[in-house]
């Protein structure tokens, strides 16, 4: 849960035509590395555009992540941004925010509980496991059709273009998630 700022609610940022970004809490020009920091501390802020108000944070956001991305600090795997960008336009995109923030919590939770395990890698796998399970139940939930057809019918076309096309998506990605667990298994044993 993010930290509020001293008022009670969240950080004021206004950005100006030049692209300049100004925190109301301090009163002084900032950076995207000082927003950066203030999500690390889990400081809450929002982003508005200085003219008509409008909310900028979720632009200025992703900014920040493709500024980390092209600092060679990528956290992103090249499948992952390829499938990401594979849902927008489609019906995935509705659901995806949702499961997307759903496992990053759950992802935080891990990290937690993996600085006091005795070994971290048993922490893994038991996430990356509960992860797969996690994302079964949300594909039960929001897209029963296409879950059923990539759970009974993976080698049979789905007759709808859209249904085979996320059909195949979710194909990918739980092969992906299989692969990963047993990486995790790999390393845990190593350990």
């Amino acid at each position: 849960m993010a930290k509020q700022s001293g008022s009670g609610g969240p950080i004021i940022i206004k950005k100006y035509a030049n692209r300049r970004l100004y925190d109301t809490s301090t009163s002084s020009y900032v950076t995207l590395e000082h927003l950066s920091d203030l999500v690390r501390e889990g400081r809450d802020f929002e982003v508005r555009d200085a003219k008509t108000g409008d909310d900028l944070t979720r632009q200025v956001l992703t900014q920040i992540i493709f500024e980390q991305e092209t600092k060679g600090q990528g956290a992103l795997p090249l499948n992952f941004l390829r499938q990401l960008i594979g849902f927008y336009g489609g019906g995935a995109q509705t659901f995806l925010p949702a499961f997307l923030e759903m496992s990053m919590n759950s992802f935080s939770e891990a990290q937690k509980e993996w600085h006091k395990a005795a070994n971290p890698m048993n922490v893994l796998e038991a996430q990356a496991k509960r992860n797969m399970v996690m994302f079964e139940q949300a594909m039960k939930v929001f897209m029963p059709t296409v879950f059923q057809a990539n759970r009974t019918e993976r080698a049979s076309p789905a007759p709808n273009p859209f249904l085979a096309y996320q059909t195949e998506a979710m194909a990918a990605m739980h092969e992906q998630m299989e692969a990963i667990q047993k990486q995790l298994s790999e390393l845990s044993r190593k350990a």
